[in-house]
């Protein structure tokens, strides 16, 4: 089965309407700061090879963020750990469930105040970065906003900026 992606990069004013087809069954995840769409779907790793119908709209208008991206993943439902990464680069995501073309569930991503094993140190001499050490990197949050969510180790206090978490997350 080939995947099927389809990109729409729109500016719509608020009375054009914007006609994507619903999905059967899978994920919808909304509410994406404008232009972040590419950086999810390198985070669940879609790379245009697994098979899945995928809808992609960037920059449409939002009443919440004044621009905003949507990925549509047909047949796929996101797990917890996706759910997580996903928050750390779209705090304001919305997660939608489908299934027989109606939302199931729906609920925001919720940034943990601590990240565990998702992310590495990029101090190179924090404890977390030797071999012989069996210690998960973990982190505080120390600010949520909006493409400036921010990190702290917790074991050698470095701070990893947007940035640094967005290049880890799609290496």
């Amino acid at each position: 089965m080939s995947i099927k992606i389809f990109l729409l990069v729109s500016i719509l004013s608020s009375e054009e309407r914007l006609l994507i087809r619903k999905i059967k069954n899978g994920t919808v995840i909304d509410h994406i700061p404008a232009g972040e769409a590419l950086t999810v779907l390198r985070i669940l790793g879609l790379t245009g090879k697994e098979g899945f119908t995928i809808a992609l709209v960037m920059n449409v208008e939002s009443k919440k963020l004044g621009k905003k991206d949507i990925v549509k993943v047909e047949n796929k439902i996101l797990s917890e750990d996706e759910v997580n990464k996903i928050a750390l680069v779209a705090p304001t995501a919305t997660i939608n469930i489908i299934s027989n073309y109606k939302i199931i569930r729906k609920y925001n991503v919720q940034l943990p105040d601590e990240i565990t094993n998702i992310l590495q140190c990029i101090n190179p001499t924090c404890i977390t970065r030797r071999e012989n050490e069996p210690i998960q990197p973990r982190f505080k949050v120390v600010s949520r906003e909006i493409n400036n969510v921010k990190l702290q180790c917790i074991y050698c206090g470095t701070i990893i900026s947007q940035q640094d978490i967005k290049a880890q997350l799609t290496k």
